[in-house]
């Protein structure tokens, strides 16, 4: 028997990855244990079928997003998890975010970490540009073969640079490519977040009132895009409770703005629905210890100022009894996959925004390589095979591919 692979979901699919390697000693690595992305919130049992959980196994997580981790709490305790440092904490913070906590250990990597002896396998962790923070491709040697583990990347990201470098200079003889495929057959907006600060600016520049955009607390490359446009347009970035957290719990040590007297155009806006969040999660210390900080700043108070403003659907009815509703004076920007966005749902707040009279935008970049980065990733690494992962659109792919390797969810295959 020789090493193996077998992708216990992902073949056919956008989510839920969950990827199992299998040395001739039957050491087990599992690749991402994630939630599917069509599971609702309160499933369980949903670990793939033909997934043995009964005999040993370690598990590395690729980055933070629940698609890629968030069955860690289903998977048997004996197992050793590992993840990058940052993205541990993300993890932990999203379980808390909905009530829930990681009781197991999580062992951790970071991007300077010498490779990682695991069992019968060499793990070397690539930090890579990606919409979640301390995302990583995986090398993994075992037994004479090589196997790198794309997870999800991109090239038009503020860390595009850790994409160009593996690119220029790639691992050399590589016997298998689990790469992703997430915008292959769409016609996602791909453009660096360089070009979407620019957007963010001029538009700032040119609205009178506030700018209010909806976009998610841990796509941090996005608040980073946010902060310098704010800072450019003079004036503040303003974000929630949950948006100060992750980057007071993500972005210490880092080139990150972090609520605090080294970033004065930042400020944190504590509503009583966020209030109420962190209360049920018994942090009334965090609350307390921004409301008391130099950096705290209300509805009230942002009434008579122009800032940029996050702000999410839960969050429309607090603003508008704060007195912080759209106006004609507004401008609202939808900053997610538009997947995520009901134009004819009367809650959303892009529908408030059109009924109050502000002006609506999307303004967004993926956080995915776009088709023709997917192809100049893979004629780099130049694999003998390349098993397509985290996809939907592999049969016409339209890019030129090294050799593929289709396989079905829970096919075992013989690495040769």
């Amino acid at each position: 028997m020789t090493l193996t692979i077998t992708v216990h979901r992902g073949t056919q699919a956008i989510g839920g990855s969950c990827i199992e390697i299998v040395a001739q000693n039957g050491d087990r690595l599992i690749l991402d244990a994630g939630r599917p992305l069509d599971a609702a919130r309160d499933a369980s049992g949903l670990l793939p079928e033909t997934l043995d959980v009964h005999r040993p196994a370690t598990v590395l997580f690729s980055h933070g997003h629940m698609d890629h981790w968030g069955l860690i709490n289903e998977l048997p305790a004996s197992w050793p998890v590992w993840a990058g440092a940052k993205a541990a904490e993300l993890m932990r913070l999203s379980t808390e975010l909905f009530g829930g906590r990681i009781e197991r250990p999580i062992r951790t990597w970071s991007s300077r970490s010498e490779p990682l002896a695991i069992g019968g396998f060499m793990i070397t962790p690539f930090l890579t540009d990606h919409s979640a923070p301390d995302a990583y491709m995986l090398l993994i040697d075992c037994e004479g073969r090589r196997v790198l583990y794309s997870g999800d990347f991109r090239a038009h990201g503020r860390k595009a640079r850790l994409t160009e470098a593996m690119i220029s200079a790639p691992p050399r003889d590589i016997d298998v490519l689990l790469m992703e495929g997430t915008n292959l057959g769409t016609a996602k907006p791909v453009i660096t977040e360089a070009e979407l600060e620019e957007r963010f600016v001029e538009l700032a520049r040119e609205t009178d009132g506030h700018l209010f955009v909806q976009w998610s607390a841990q796509n941090l490359d996005r608040t980073v895009t946010l902060f310098r446009a704010a800072r450019r347009a003079g004036r503040k970035l303003v974000v929630d409770l949950y948006g100060a957290d992750v980057l007071l719990r993500i972005g210490q040590g880092t080139r990150l703005p972090v609520p605090g007297p080294d970033f004065p155009e930042l400020r944190v806006l504590i509503t009583p629905g966020g209030k109420r969040l962190y209360d049920r999660q018994g942090r009334a210390d965090y609350i307390t210890r921004i409301a008391t900080s130099a950096f705290a700043t209300s509805r009230a108070r942002l009434v008579g100022e122009k800032a940029i403003i996050m702000l999410r659907d839960s969050m429309l009815r607090d603003f508008e009894q704060g007195g912080l509703g759209f106006s004609t004076r507004d401008a609202y920007v939808f900053s997610n996959w538009s997947g995520y966005l009901d134009v004819g749902d009367p809650q959303s707040g892009w529908a408030r925004a059109t009924a109050a009279g502000a002006s609506c935008h999307r303004l967004h970049t993926s956080g995915h390589a776009s088709p023709g980065d997917l192809a100049r990733f893979a004629a780099a690494i130049a694999p003998k095979a390349l098993v397509p992962v985290h996809g939907i659109s592999w049969d016409e792919p339209g890019i030129a591919l090294p050799q593929v390797r289709r396989l079905s969810d829970g096919e075992v295959w013989a690495v040769p």
